[in-house]
């Protein structure tokens, strides 16, 4: 099988194309226009495809170059799509809202397009738990979760272009002989590749665990809790953190879903959650570093609470995780965090 993965040089999608490589026969091209993506991850993922005697082929390239797109899925004969790309900072998408539509839902419409019209069959989507929006604010019932079938009502612009998109799979696939789909809506991913060999490399992060461990590691020199006021047992927001590498596991088990079963939609998280005090008293013990931390006021966009009820994808897939195991999550961060050199933010 040959596939595409868009996004393929970023964060989660390079993990992704990391275990395609070790553990199946499939042949993978990564398409990337590096503006969140780097040259480096690519360089070292063609170094691993060359481990195991198969070959990268990587095509630096924009989404909304729609000819371009065109072209590359008429010369190429792909089989399946694993589909990364996207803008994925949640103020910035408040601030910002057309630069969501038009990355996000605009790009992706477009490639669903050339999907189908060149025999695409299977399209993996990266989607998110930001469009379930603010689920009930009265915390009862931590560890049942969200399931699938919950009400989705984005709070923000990032949520509500994932949506738009996953709806737009979901008609096209109803009108299209043989394409299917499988929607992954992620929960809060952190971690790094456990070899060491990737990672996230952004300087300037946003997600938690990782802010936490450029902090740790000098980097910053203090970092922010936004919000202490929430409804939680200590006031700050409360989130399913995933590993990086048990999500990525999720995207080949999805794929082989698709061989037998219809299109779907599964959340990709541990069904438990962590306070960001609590996210990052467990960084301070791991790193052995007491680092400043200062309070301000709660961002736009932001529900209280976020964690997945996980049992469909367990269920109903092979997906069994590895890594959950919150020390986990931050000893990987700090691990690949320390291999990055960098300036202080």
């Amino acid at each position: 099988m040959h596939i595409l993965v868009t996004g393929g040089a970023g964060y989660i999608g390079s993990h992704v194309v990391k275990v395609l490589l070790e553990e199946s026969e499939h042949n993978v091209t990564v398409l990337d226009n590096l503006v969140t993506g780097f040259q480096d991850t690519v360089d070292r993922l063609i170094s691993i495809a060359q481990t195991h005697n198969k070959t990268l082929n990587f095509i630096e390239e924009d989404l909304s170059n729609f000819d371009k797109i065109k072209t590359l899925m008429e010369k190429n004969s792909f089989d399946a799509i694993m589909h990364f790309a996207a803008s994925i900072v949640v103020p910035e998408s408040v601030e910002n809202p057309l630069k969501y539509y038009l990355n996000n839902t605009v790009n992706t419409t477009n490639l669903i397009k050339y999907a189908t019209q060149n025999g695409v069959k299977r399209f993996i989507f990266s989607s998110t738990a930001a469009v379930y929006g603010e689920p009930d604010s009265s915390i009862v019932g931590l560890e049942s979760g969200l399931k699938e079938s919950d009400p989705t009502n984005p709070i923000n612009p990032y949520g509500m272009s994932k949506l738009m998109s996953e709806r737009i799979l979901q008609d096209v696939a109803l009108v299209t002989t043989e394409f299917k789909y499988v929607t992954l809506r992620y929960f809060n991913v952190a971690g790094s590749d456990p070899d060491n060999l990737i990672g996230q490399s952004t300087a300037n992060a946003t997600l938690l665990v990782k802010v936490a461990a450029q902090t740790a590691t000098g980097k910053r020199d203090e970092m922010y809790i936004f919000g202490e006021d929430y409804p939680t047992p200590d006031g700050t927001g409360i989130r399913d953190y995933i590993h990086v590498v048990d999500l990525a596991q999720a995207h080949i088990e999805a794929l082989e879903y698709l061989e037998d079963n219809e299109s779907d939609v599964f959340n990709v998280g541990y069904s438990r959650g962590f306070s960001v005090k609590k996210v990052l008293d467990t960084m301070k013990k791991i790193s052995g570093v007491d680092f400043r931390v200062e309070s301000k006021e709660r961002r736009a966009g932001d529900p209280a609470l976020l964690i997945a009820d996980n049992r469909k994808i367990l269920n109903d897939t092979k997906w069994k995780p590895k890594y959950d195991d919150l020390e986990v999550i931050c000893q990987t961060t700090l691990a690949w965090e320390k291999t990055l050199k960098g300036v202080e933010l």
